[in-house]
């Protein structure tokens, strides 16, 4: 227990050490140096997101980060554990990266701005509409150089088993035309269970598959795409 109030204090104290670096980035935002601006916000949710992963005592090994194209956006697809999964992907993968999020995450004071200077996008599944708008706007950041994360299943796996993907959820890579790198984190769940907010130290694995490549054509349809993406991941996951 005393590890989760630990835990919670600094989320909330170390987002209200940070607002000085926000007004930074909100100032270089306005002066359109949008490149200085980007490494700024990067450097400051790497570190942020990793020093959340390990105050929960957590040991995370990263494998295949040489499969990563360096100079390119790429779209990482990933199954989706626990909660602590957008922390682990950000602070221990070295490529600065956006996420699709859920709309609940908006509602987050100081931590929903972070997100709209990474280039998050915040996905309202209970109305089409503002769905197919967010994607659009993730097609958009990855047409101009920003990598994004997506958890294809759109909700994270209670007993760690890999649900069902989304076949919706790829139109960001096969419209934008970039290439998708399958993530696949095992033991993650164990951090925090699902219904619970009890914080435990676990051993966390991130296995990183080569990119694959977008078929010609498979804009239209991107079930087989989908299911080729999940075997992927599926291969990795214990």
């Amino acid at each position: 227990m005393l590890r989760t109030i630990r835990w919670f204090i600094y989320f909330w104290y170390s987002l209200i050490a940070l607002i000085p670096d926000m007004k930074k980035a909100k100032k270089l935002d306005e002066q359109g140096d949008i490149a200085k601006k980007d490494q700024l916000v990067s450097k400051n949710a790497s570190n942020w997101a990793k020093a959340l992963v390990e105050l929960t005592d957590t040991k995370v090994n990263v494998i295949g980060e040489d499969n990563i194209p360096k100079d390119e956006a790429v779209l990482f697809v990933s199954n989706h554990q626990g909660n602590f999964d957008i922390p682990i992907l950000l602070g221990f993968i070295n490529k600065p990266k956006a996420f699709v999020a859920k709309e609940e995450l908006r509602k987050m004071p100081l931590l929903r701005t972070w997100m709209e200077y990474m280039n998050c996008i915040f996905l309202n599944r209970s109305n089409n509409r503002e769905s197919v708008k967010a994607i659009k706007q993730g097609i958009e950041n990855l047409k101009q150089g920003y990598s994004m994360v997506i958890f294809p299943e759109g909700t994270r796996s209670k007993d760690g088993k890999l649900g069902e993907f989304k076949p919706g959820a790829l139109k960001l890579a096969t419209k934008s035309k970039v290439r998708i790198v399958p993530v696949t984190i095992n033991g993650s769940k164990d951090i925090m269970e699902k219904g619970s907010f009890i914080i435990k130290p676990a051993d966390v694995e991130v296995i990183i598959s080569k990119p694959v490549e977008i078929p010609e054509g498979m804009d239209k349809d991107t079930k087989s795409l989908a299911e080729n993406i999940k075997n992927i991941i599926k291969e990795n996951l214990k």
